[in-house]
């Protein structure tokens, strides 16, 4: 319903009371497929207005998503990061918040651990590491700088989304 529809019911689901519910969901570790389904309703309200993605943040959303990172179900992992890059590219307040609750080094291990990854995975992890650089004001280099090496090993990949976020990630920090 919220992927699906052109306008999709957002302001409907949080007005309902639902977004506590659904970052409950994502607690249970036993149920990987219900952790993604709820992960990924919270990702496209993630993806709305910034007070819609302030919600996500105030329920407390963010440290599940970067404990899920570390998922042992690849889906689950993926979903986390592209709820991560959602939060980090709506504002530099939430971007230095996903830097300050650990995010970056989670995102850096599973593009370091991404052979046999789904192209996706990797494409979306790259897209959040880009979303982690970018805003003015920009991040403090010290958070961001641990990346660099990763930044380095994704200019190896044949990728062409990986490569131009990688770019504009580097763009971002040199600006």
């Amino acid at each position: 319903m919220l992927s699906g529809e052109k306008t999709p019911p957002i302001a409907q689901v949080i007005n309902a009371g639902l977004v506590p519910r659904f970052v409950q969901l994502l607690k249970e570790i036993s149920q990987p497929t219900l952790q993604f389904e709820a992960a990924w309703v919270l990702t496209n309200i993630a993806s709305g207005t910034p007070e819609q993605t302030r919600v996500v943040v105030e329920h407390g959303a963010l440290p599940l998503f970067v404990e899920l990172l570390q998922s042992p179900n690849e889906d689950v992992r993926e979903q986390a990061v592209w709820a991560l890059g959602n939060i980090a590219g709506d504002c530099p307040n939430f971007r230095d918040l996903v830097l300050q609750s650990g995010g970056l080094g989670p995102i850096m291990y599973l593009l370091s651990a991404a052979a046999g990854a789904k192209a996706s995975l990797v494409r979306n992890a790259t897209w959040t590491l880009s979303n982690l650089c970018r805003g003015k004001p920009p991040p403090p280099l010290e958070w961001v700088t641990p990346a660099l090496p990763t930044f380095l090993n994704l200019l190896n990949s044949s990728d062409t989304e990986v490569l131009t976020d990688t770019c504009w990630a580097l763009s971002y920090l040199s600006d």
